[in-house]
């Protein structure tokens, strides 16, 4: 089905994320990664000196399920986000990124220590490169 979003990221898609994808971006269908995509694209081992070999499954996952004018919303270890949007480019993908709005409020502890609660709001999808 064309009109979807891919989800390259490690979190779960927010409602508000969800709502933004199918208004701003039209897209009809949201599909997460299988888990074993999932691991790959947690778990980049932050040893390896290139990564590109290692991300070929999900180049892979990508090549078999997105039609060109799907989104990827990509998020996550930074090289690895770089060869994706590469990829997503070259592969008439489009990525895209979420942009947050942040509050932190901080509350003085009886103990002398400061406890900090960071509040994180979709505020929009931005294209790569845009």
């Amino acid at each position: 089905m064309r009109g979807s979003l891919f989800l390259l990221f490690n979190h779960t898609i927010t409602r508000s994320q969800e709502m933004d994808a199918r208004a701003s971006l039209g897209v009809r269908r949201i599909v997460s990664p299988p888990d074993s995509i999932r691991q790959i694209w947690g778990q980049v081992p932050p040893d390896l000196p290139a990564i590109g070999p290692y991300l070929g499954p999900v180049c892979a996952w990508l090549e078999t399920e997105a039609y060109p004018g799907d989104h990827v919303l990509i998020q996550g270890d930074f090289g690895a986000c770089w060869l994706m949007v590469q990829f997503a480019f070259e592969n008439k993908l489009i990525p895209v990124y979420a942009t947050t709005a942040r509050e932190a409020l901080e509350e003085h502890q009886a103990d002398g220590t400061i406890k900090i609660i960071h509040h994180f709001m979709h505020r929009m999808y931005r294209i790569y490169g845009a």
